[in-house]
């Protein structure tokens, strides 16, 4: 082989690890981002901070926590934040707890599931303890400012069969675009 040949064999085999490494690099960065989203959400709605909160959804993104309200777009997000009950709630102490999310990407789209858990404080007792624990599938987007959740499932795991289900989706392989049935 030539002199050239063999440095034209090595300048692709270069090039192939270069591109490897930027796609994961990518991918890396993807989970980081998805995860630090979701993670913000806890301090936003505990701190009241409305905007905030809401702005983790795309503008039609939808949140749904049966049987309290489904809230479509920003501004009913918001809405529930500044709404009477949830600043109730964070009034007399409550922290909303999201556990680590399990990411998956696929392109531009993503799926992520994890817990949360709602623990209220109680003077009385003088203690806090978990009003809610539920399964949360979160549905995202990447958008021209960054990941974006376009949908939030969050179901009470009351022994029920929907927490679970939500939840199984993540033992699957990612299909982009699936929504919940």
């Amino acid at each position: 082989m030539s002199d050239v040949a063999s440095d034209q064999g090595q300048l692709a085999e270069l090039a192939a690890t270069v591109a490897d490494l930027g796609a994961r690099l990518r991918a890396v960065e993807d989970q980081v981002a998805i995860g630090q989203l979701i993670a913000r959400y806890g301090p936003a709605v505990d701190s009241g901070s409305a905007d905030a909160a809401a702005g983790l959804w795309a503008s039609d993104g939808v949140f749904e926590v049966p049987p309290y309200a489904v809230w479509t777009g920003r501004g009913e997000i918001a809405g529930m934040v500044d709404g009477a009950g949830h600043q109730g709630l964070i009034a007399n102490g409550c922290g909303h707890v999201l556990t680590a999310p399990l990411v998956k990407v696929d392109g531009d789209e993503a799926r992520a599931w994890n817990y949360a858990l709602n623990i209220r404080w109680d003077a009385e007792a003088d203690r806090f303890w978990t009003a809610r624990l539920s399964a949360n599938s979160w549905w995202l987007r990447r958008m021209p400012d960054g990941w974006r959740v376009t949908r939030r499932v969050n179901r009470a795991l009351d022994g029920s069969p929907e927490p679970r289900a939500l939840f199984q989706a993540s033992t699957q392989p990612f299909q982009a675009g699936a929504q919940p049935s």
